[in-house]
């Protein structure tokens, strides 16, 4: 099958910088202070900003870096994205579209990542200078579709219609063309209309509510044994 036919999008994914509404809220001064930076180039991180978010629109959702990180991992250092299978972007919850590269290799350390991040969104790419890892290709979802050209956009939510994740899988694999899964990556609260009207289809993988890393994994893994990754008769994983 072709490589990188398959997007995972993880959607209204919860990393921004600190709104300028609540760039001068005591919390976020502490902040960047300690870190020496200014306070609109940092992280929005509710355990460190909860009294600041106070009021912000959709503040169930915001502020939770943490889940990204998670979710990126998991796609970023399977197998299935070693072997090329895979493309990952993000779509933040201020509608910005991230690109990452297939061999991008974040930091272990979450602190770095936090870093890497704040770099990634005051100038639009990682690295400065050099060969792109990271890049912001504008606002909206109709990014991806612009840059990755998906057939079919299939979103993961427990309100959708119920499959197993290998079924699924299959069913991916199975699609003449490219297709792109969005998975939510924020904390709480629902999916914005942008995303849910990107969606062809609306799938549930499991009964209840999944941690965003957790439905990125079990997808990943449904993924990876249905093309044989695990088949030790073919000298793989």
């Amino acid at each position: 099958m072709e490589k990188q036919r398959i997007a995972m999008v993880l959607v209204d994914a919860s990393l921004e910088l600190i709104p300028r509404e609540i760039a001068k809220h005591p919390a976020v001064v502490k902040t960047a202070k300690r870190r020496g930076k200014s306070p609109l180039t940092i992280l929005l991180d509710k355990s460190l900003h909860y009294h600041a978010m106070r009021g912000l629109p959709f503040q169930e959702k915001r502020g939770r870096p943490d889940i990204v990180y998670l979710c990126m991992i998991e796609v970023l250092e399977s197998p299935l994205c070693g072997k090329g299978y895979v493309q990952l972007y993000l779509h933040t919850i201020d509608r910005q579209v991230i690109k990452a590269r297939s061999d991008v290799r974040l930091p272990k350390n979450y602190n770095r990542f936090v870093g890497l991040m704040e770099q990634l969104l005051v100038f639009g790419k990682v690295p400065i200078e050099g060969e792109v890892l990271l890049e912001i290709l504008g606002r909206g979802l109709d990014k991806v579709v612009e840059d990755f050209k998906p057939s079919r956009k299939i979103l993961l939510s427990e309100k959708g219609n119920r499959m197993t994740p290998m079924d699924l899988a299959e069913r991916i694999l199975k699609e003449s063309g490219r297709v792109a899964v969005m998975i939510g990556a924020f904390p709480h609260g629902d999916f914005s209309d942008e995303v849910i009207n990107m969606a062809d289809e609306v799938v549930s993988i499991y009964d209840e509510v999944l941690e965003g890393f957790v439905a990125t994994s079990i997808l990943i893994r449904s993924l990876e044994f249905k093309l044989g990754l695990y088949d030790l008769n073919r000298g793989n994983v």
